[in-house]
């Protein structure tokens, strides 16, 4: 599966009989899925098939979704459902003697969902079932074209993603090949901390001198960071190789990446580990934003 980025837009429209329709979609970055549609009034029955058919293309991203629909040749006609407008009535005047509130104003009731219907007096129920499955249909398309332009970004993030995995794994050689991690170096770096130590020794008790010691030896290898290093950058070859919605799992090897960075910057003892690790921190930074904009 290839990759595929969490931006992107699309546009699709078409005509069925008197009907025009036109969709608008636009995705953003987003932690999960999230539909977000703007709809004519009268059209809310397809907005069911529209998000099943948009979880099904679509694994991560807020995807704003806009319909437009016209009828040509027809003039609209606006009127009241008297049930719908009878039960809110009621309910409010009910509300009122309860809750101290304003007087409900006409323009706040009529914009409740469902008290005013758009019909067309002459509109047979044939053609508008017909342009409903137009739509879906349209809908469909377009989520597939917005899908299609999010694979071709998620190529390219690709391309990216590999090109810092691949400075990662270089910088981590740089680290392991460093005259500082040498024996003859670490053993200096020690024997000198220890001499420093023996020097304070009237202030330090002998069970405190040998943890000092332990601590100061520990803390000259980098071995285990360094593995793990290795470890992380597998795993992310292999994720950006996959494909698909890897996007939370290389996000969560950016944060690995970058506290192997932070620790091995915080045991440097050397110049040149320690620049290295500081260029590791910056490469990994340009591996956590891109990473964000992954599906």
């Amino acid at each position: 599966m290839a990759l595929s980025s969490m931006t992107g837009f699309a546009r699709g429209h078409g005509v069925s009989g008197a009907y025009t329709w036109a969709w608008e979609l636009k995705s953003v970055n987003a932690k999960g899925f999230d539909l977000r549609l703007r709809l004519p009034p009268g059209w809310d029955v397809v907005e069911g098939p529209v998000r099943s058919s948009a979880a099904q293309t679509l694994a991560r991203g807020t995807v704003y979704g806009a319909l437009t629909v016209e009828r040509k040749g027809i003039a609209p006609i606006v009127r009241i459902n008297e049930p719908v407008l009878a039960a809110v009535l009621a309910t409010m005047k009910e509300l009122g003697r309860r809750v101290p509130a304003a007087e409900p104003r006409l323009d706040g009731i009529l914009s409740l969902k469902g008290v005013i219907e758009v019909i067309d007096e002459d509109e047979r129920e044939e053609d508008r079932r017909a342009a409903e499955a137009a739509v879906i249909a349209g809908f469909q398309t377009t989520v597939a074209e917005l899908a299609a332009m999010r694979m071709r970004e998620g190529e390219a993030l690709g391309k990216v993603l590999t090109q810092r995995v691949g400075e990662i794994a270089v910088l981590a050689a740089r680290a392991d090949a460093a005259p500082g991690r040498k024996p003859e170096a670490i053993k200096v770096r020690i024997a000198e901390l220890v001499a420093t130590l023996l020097n304070a020794a009237d202030r330090l008790d002998p069970d405190r001198l040998h943890q000092e010691a332990i601590l100061i030896a520990s803390k000259a290898d980098i071995r285990e960071e360094l593995d793990r290093l290795a470890s992380h950058v597998a795993q992310a070859q292999r994720l950006i190789a996959d494909g698909g919605a890897v996007g939370r799992r290389l996000d969560f090897l950016a944060q690995e990446f970058n506290r192997e960075a932070n620790t091995l910057c915080s045991k440097s003892n050397d110049v040149e580990l320690t620049n290295i690790g500081l260029e590791l921190k910056s490469v990994v930074e340009q591996f956590r934003e891109q990473v964000q904009n992954l599906e």
